[in-house]
């Protein structure tokens, strides 16, 4: 919301001294933060000049320019005339004009010089509107000042800023969501006298009083909302007022299009530019229809199923049944309410006699319609929060004042208001609630007399007051609400900041501690954590690879995407990892390693069941809504291309491989104090042949890990041979252990070395586990070293070799080790039908 200064002293007191960072300042303090502050931008000499000669000269491209010369006063230095080249023609020699000499700069950071142009040296220029940031005189040329400030005595290089009001100043502050009433100078002139104690005078008082009463004369309205939105009737009140005589041709007056034009806004019509000026003026929003382009009454009602309007933007509108529409006798719709006119209705430069419409329409059913047409108008934007029921009188009669004035119309006698009466919410606060709430020490004064200032009806003497808020606070509900009053009121800055203790035995969960661990151990190796949106495209599950009954491809589609192209929750973390690993590639980074960590979908979303907003459905129904929601696990998922070992002097580097993935995967497990096992595996996306499933100690599978599968890789548009794995970090957190330390032992290791063949199709890991749960407690460490096919084993046949280490509470001999190795390979032996080579 801009707010010119000059335009809120109308209102409320600001002392001729202040700037426009003082007004900001005074604002901040009850809670209207400052986003800008626009004028008085224009530096350096603009003055009053007088046009001595004029001299036109045609140029050889057809165009006649004007070699000018100015008297500028003393303004320029020297007193002499000053010599501009001015392509305008809308001037005469002894016409006052605006001269911006050398070294000014105008709006938008124009510098102004001498510069050499059309065979002339021009010192300047000689100003029109546009040109100053001023709405335009109707001339569309030069500005003339004795026609655009009447009445005014000049004197050359008399500053021209204050003349033009080009040294006034506009604040511009960010209005939040339930300040809807700050939406116009009104509301913030009332603010301001709230924070440095300035006179306020309403104006709504004397328009209010002027305003006459309904009758049975006026234009027909009716409120026909068969269809309330959430019990809620769409129009609470519907004024109506008729101006008949307007002069189409009457201009804006020049006050009113600057005005208009410092607060964000561009003149358009007289009759347009009222209805603008109340709004920035009251907050509430008018609409005016062309009376003669009307048959019927005004009807209010909710739109028909398939109902079209073309609005004022010129686009066709399919209306939805939640719609409200003003309609022409119940059947042509003329515009969605509280939103944009069509352009049936319009005013237009024939117009003479106009119907104003102060409406007051409900704030969730025109949010809503915005929405739904993506029509952001300043109109809904004030709607949507909350207008004053009792405005629209005072309003209408500001438009009749000024269309009167100015456009030299006649009001007709009738006056038509169609009134629901809002029933105001009494809150009942007790006097110590407030600084309870908020830590200050306030009296039962302080509480009474902020609640009166700010507008509310408060009764009661003793500790309980009843509160009946301002009908323009439809945001003040509960008295939560009426203590940020007081506390607001009375200072934000008086609120003590005490940092509460910290209670003890408190911190972070398990399951976050485990997810930093995990998140630890990964960035130790080298991998550089990522953050992508959980979306995936329907198409990339081909791409993937997964079989058509992977429970991976059952997920949810979100109804309002951020992305057409990606509509799907994703079931993994993977994939988006691989697309910032091609993203980082196809910008030049070779060697790449991420990760990231975050919940997916899994399993299929149920039905939930809906109900109407802003009221609780109950336990039952809220119980139903979660049971709907599909589980969401949190997953880890990494990814690797490029060299994981550097080439340099010292030798050759080493390209990232399936061992690569795999060793992410059990750090992780050690890190979590998990024994994770690995296994051969072919799950999707990785090679059958370079892939390992990823298991708990009871066996459970958690994920996978290994090398792309080549199809894969061309579908992704990757290239190399990029590597990465995933895990169920829920599951991997929650099989986590404390671990315990052991203590050193003083006695001696002894290993032995087994080479076992067994069918090629067995797994080194079951073959590994067999052997350790067979050796006995004194196996301090087993590892696979060796694996062997080809023909000293035999066909379809493979060796493993393992390497034993036992160590015990004492000296083993070598009978014991002997027995404790033979016991595990007979173990193998049944398992596995696996034979000790060289027996």
């Amino acid at each position: 919301m801009r707010v010119p200064i000059d335009w809120l002293r109308e209102y409320v007191a600001v002392p001729t001294d202040a700037r426009g960072t003082d007004v900001a300042a005074a604002l901040v303090k009850v809670g209207l933060e400052e986003e800008g502050i626009h004028g008085g931008d224009i530096t350096g000499p603009v003055v009053v000049g007088r046009v001595i000669s004029k001299e036109p000269q045609e140029q050889k491209n057809g165009k006649t320019i004007n070699w000018c010369q100015v008297d500028v006063g003393d303004a320029n230095g020297t007193g002499e005339p000053q010599g501009i080249v001015c392509g305008a023609h809308n001037f005469d020699v002894g016409d006052w004009v605006v001269c911006v000499l050398p070294g000014a700069v105008l709006p938008g950071g124009f510098a102004i010089s001498a510069r050499k142009t059309y065979g002339h040296v021009s010192a300047g220029m000689i100003c029109a509107a546009d040109e100053l940031g001023l709405p335009d005189d109707g001339s569309g040329g030069i500005i003339r000042l004795a026609e655009r400030v009447p009445g005014v005595e000049f004197t050359t290089g008399q500053d021209a800023l204050p003349i033009l009001g080009l040294d006034r100043e506009t604040v511009e502050i960010n209005v939040t969501p339930d300040r809807g009433y700050c939406f116009c100078l009104r509301g913030v002139a009332r603010e301001y006298s709230h924070s440095t104690g300035a006179v306020f005078t309403d104006p709504v008082d004397d328009l209010a009083r002027r305003a006459p009463a309904a009758n049975d004369s006026g234009f027909g309205v009716q409120v026909a909302d068969d269809a309330p939105l959430g019990g809620k009737v769409g129009c609470t009140r519907y004024v109506a007022r008729t101006v008949r005589g307007i002069d189409p041709s009457a201009p804006t007056p020049e006050w009113m299009a600057t005005r208009l034009t410092e607060a964000g806004m561009r003149p358009i019509s007289l009759a347009v530019d009222v209805t603008n000026y109340v709004m920035l003026a009251l907050g509430q929003p008018l609409h005016v229809f062309d009376v003669d382009t009307l048959t019927g009454p005004i009807v209010v009602r909710r739109a028909r199923a398939g109902e079209k309007l073309t609005t004022l933007d010129d686009v066709e509108r399919t209306l939805d049944v939640e719609d409200l529409l003003i309609t022409d006798a119940g059947e042509k719709p003329l515009a969605i309410a509280g939103v944009m006119g069509g352009e049936d209705s319009e005013v237009s430069e024939s117009t003479r006699n106009v119907l104003i419409e102060a409406a007051r329409f409900d704030q969730v059913s025109i949010a809503r319609s915005a929405r739904r047409h993506k029509l952001a108008t300043e109109a809904s934007k004030r709607f949507e929060r909350g207008v004053d029921p009792e405005l629209a009188p005072a309003a209408a009669q500001l438009a009749i004042d000024l269309l009167v004035e100015f456009g030299g119309g006649t009001v007709d006698e009738g006056v038509t208001d169609v009134h629901t009466p809002v029933e105001q919410p009494v809150i009942t606060i007790g006097v110590e609630q407030p600084g309870r709430l908020v830590g200050v020490d306030y009296s039962a004064d302080d509480v009474r007399g902020v609640l009166e200032l700010i507008g509310c009806t408060v009764e009661g003497d003793g500790d309980t007051l009843s509160v009946t808020p301002p009908t323009w606070r439809p945001d003040l509900t509960t008295w939560p609400d009426l203590a940020e009053e007081v506390a607001r009121i009375k200072g934000y800055d008086a609120i003590p900041s005490i940092v509460p203790a910290a209670p003890g035995g408190r911190g972070l969960t398990p399951a976050q501690s485990g997810r930093r661990l995990a998140a630890d151990v990964l960035a130790a190796r080298g991998f550089s954590e990522i953050w992508s949106a959980p979306f995936v495209a329907v198409e990339l599950f081909d791409q993937l690879g997964y079989p058509a009954d992977d429970p991976r491809r059952t997920t949810v589609r979100v109804a309002n995407p951020l992305s057409e192209q990606e509509p799907l929750i994703r079931t993994a973390v993977l994939p988006n990892v691989l697309e910032s690993l091609r993203r980082n590639a196809s910008r030049g980074q070779r060697d790449v390693a991420l990760f990231e960590h975050g919940l997916v979908v899994a399993g299929p979303a149920g039905r939930a069941p809906t109900f109407p907003v802003g009221t609780y459905p109950g336990a039952d129904a809220v119980r139903a809504i979660q049971d709907a929601v599909p589980a969401q696990p949190r997953h880890i998922a990494w990814a690797l291309a490029g060299d994981v070992e550097k080439a340099g002097w010292w030798g050759a580097g080493r390209t990232a491989d399936w061992s690569d993935a795999i060793d992410a995967a059990l750090a992780l497990g050690d890190a979590l104090a998990v024994p994770l096992q690995v296994r051969t595996g072919a799950v999707a996306p990785f090679h059958p042949g370079r892939c390992a499933e990823v298991v708990l100690p009871d066996g459970t599978v958690i994920g996978a890990a290994g090398e792309l599968h080549p199809k894969v890789v061309g579908a992704l548009g990757l290239s190399g041979r990029p590597v990465g794995g995933e895990l169920d970090l829920d599951a991997l957190i929650a099989a986590s252990t404390t671990p315990q330390a052991a203590g050193l032992s003083n006695f001696p290791i002894v290993q032995s070395d087994i080479a076992l063949t067994v069918d090629a199709q067995v797994r080194a890991g079951e073959v590994l586990a067999t052997l350790r749960s067979a050796a006995g407690d004194d196996l301090e460490q087993i590892q696979l070293f060796d694996s062997y096919e080809g023909d000293q084993v035999g066909e379809g046949k493979k060796s493993l070799a393992f390497r034993m280490t036992f160590r015990a509470d004492r000296t083993l001999k070598t009978e014991e080790v002997n027995a404790l190795r033979d016991a595990a390979v007979a173990a193998a032996g049944r398992e596995h039908a696996a034979v000790l080579r060289g027996a």
